[in-house]
């Protein structure tokens, strides 16, 4: 009796022990059944507009316009009238090539005028006395033919001698180099004595009128540097006095070096003391506000992204943002207002403090339940 008592003792321990056994491994594949939320890299965007204003940029004082003076013809140099840094009208003559050859090539062009004009002369008395032959049947209409076609070449051939004297005065005048602008010599490329070919630089000429300042933008500021944007310019040979500029070109491409564009200002009222090659420094005016869809001003500013942010729903752009509450996806449609090489500029759809998702955007879902990882380098995500 007593040993089967404890036979039922132990048989009723065994069940207890395989209903446990059996309860665990049901919770275990419960808890298995739930994903892990999915790590994804998303940052926290803030306008560009509520940052602080971008740097100042370096630049140089430079005209608007300035070209090489050349002569047309080669030769050699025998005069230079101005100097480096003289002030110089339109129509000046600055410098002068030997004209000895240019002089006999011209007279002998005259020469060969003179003589076709008397040939020409020649040739019309004598289609002049065959026409009046040819009334009477005094010649036959051979001979008339003949006339008439030496008269024909002796005219062409007075043509052809005034071309080549007009030819060469041409050539006579390009030995002299006159300025076709005002402006003041910013170079001397040549001196007296010299052979020089014809094309051959012998000053460099900056306009008067517009001055200009260039500098060299990186990627990080090209946003402030639209054209027609204004900027505050200093200069260091002035201080105290600020002046403003605009915007006038912007290059549509990044040079391949420096990975910089290439930007030129026109200065407003830049006066007399500005000189140029001066030093500046070039402070970007914060743009207004871009416009939402309504044509409103946007209050929230504009978001600088990475094109890797950048995501399409049908063929609106989109990008993924991370709710805050529930850290559930949602995809938001955006408003794309400047496609960089690099980035995107975002003027309407977001909102300032957003988690946006900059990689892995076409591996997730709407309503996934994420984890935010910070990037692995921060500085190439910058806003």
């Amino acid at each position: 009796m007593r040993q089967q008592s404890h036979r039922y003792v132990r048989h009723a321990a065994c069940a207890v022990a395989l209903a446990g056994v059996v309860t665990l491994a049901a919770c275990s594949k419960n808890e298995a059944a739930a994903p892990a939320p999915r790590p994804v890299v998303a940052v926290a965007v803030y306008a560009d507009g509520s940052a602080m204003p971008a740097a100042s940029l370096p630049g140089e004082v430079q005209a608007r316009y300035s070209t090489p003076l050349s002569f047309r013809v080669g030769g050699k140099i025998i005069e230079r009238r101005v100097r480096l840094g003289d002030v110089v009208k339109s129509g000046q003559i600055v410098a002068q090539l030997d004209p000895a050859d240019a002089q006999k090539s011209a007279a002998s062009a005259q020469a060969q005028l003179e003589a076709a004009q008397h040939s020409l002369v020649f040739a019309k008395q004598q289609l002049d006395r065959d026409q009046a032959q040819a009334k009477e049947n005094l010649i036959a209409p051979a001979q008339l033919e003949q006339t008439t076609n030496a008269y024909a070449s002796a005219l062409a051939q007075r043509d052809q001698a005034a071309q080549q004297v007009a030819l060469s005065q041409n050539q006579l005048q390009y030995t002299t180099l006159v300025a076709g602008h005002a402006g003041v010599i910013t170079a001397e490329q040549a001196d007296t004595g010299q052979n020089v070919s014809a094309g051959q630089a012998v000053y460099n000429l900056a306009w008067s009128g517009d001055i200009d300042v260039l500098c060299d933008v990186p990627e990080s500021a090209l946003a402030a540097f639209a054209v027609g944007q204004s900027a505050n310019v200093t200069l260091a040979a002035l201080p105290g006095r600020k002046f403003t500029a605009r915007v006038r070109e912007l290059s549509p491409a990044a040079d391949s070096q420096s990975r910089t564009w290439r930007a030129r200002l026109t200065l407003d009222n830049p006066g007399p003391d500005v000189r140029l090659g001066m030093t500046a420094d070039i402070a970007p005016v914060a743009p207004v506000m871009p416009l939402t869809s309504n044509g409103a001003a946007n209050q929230h500013g504009w978001f600088t992204l990475p094109v890797t942010a950048l995501f399409h729903e049908g063929r609106q752009p989109a990008v993924w943002v991370v709710r805050a509450a529930d850290n559930a996806l949602e995809l938001r449609r955006v408003t794309v207002t400047r496609f960089n090489e690099r980035t995107i500029v975002i003027g309407e759809g977001l909102k300032d403090g957003e988690r946006v998702v900059l990689q892995g955007v076409h591996t997730v879902t709407a309503g996934e339940k994420v984890r935010v990882i910070a990037p692995l380098h921060p500085e190439d995500f910058a806003s």
